[in-house]
């Protein structure tokens, strides 16, 4: 399946009111510095897209930015986490962040999103302060 992000706008602002709790040990991603993050995505001809981070835990739905989405913790380690979230009426998703360092992070995803399936890979680098 080729990887795309799906109608991701240039530069998102993300807010930490839409994201419920998640259920689960994410301390990997407090191990991320916070600030601009470029993300690179991996195949298909899709722009880079930059993201204003203060709460690391908005990279587990980015398809589904903004909403308050149920997040529950399937799999934790130092060096990476995968969280299954559900978004009421929205959709769902399934994301890994694996951490190359604390600048450095690889992030895959999938689900649905306004009844379409999506699927992506992409780099996320650290590029500065928000």
């Amino acid at each position: 399946m080729m990887s795309r992000l799906y109608a991701l706008p240039y530069v998102l602002l993300l807010a930490t009111a839409g994201v419920a709790k998640p259920v689960g040990d994410m301390a990997m991603l407090d191990s991320l510095d916070r600030g601009m993050w470029q993300l690179r995505p991996m195949g298909g001809s899709v722009p880079m897209t930059r993201i204003c981070l203060g709460e690391l835990e908005n990279l587990t739905q980015i398809q589904h930015n903004g909403l308050a989405c149920d997040q529950y913790v399937v799999r934790s380690s130092a060096n990476s986490v995968t969280i299954s979230y559900t978004c009421k009426g929205h959709g769902q998703g399934l994301t890994t962040i694996r951490k190359e360092s604390s600048r450095i992070i690889h992030i895959q995803s999938q689900g649905i999103r306004n009844n379409a399936p999506f699927s992506f890979s992409a780099e996320g680098r650290k590029i500065g302060p928000c």
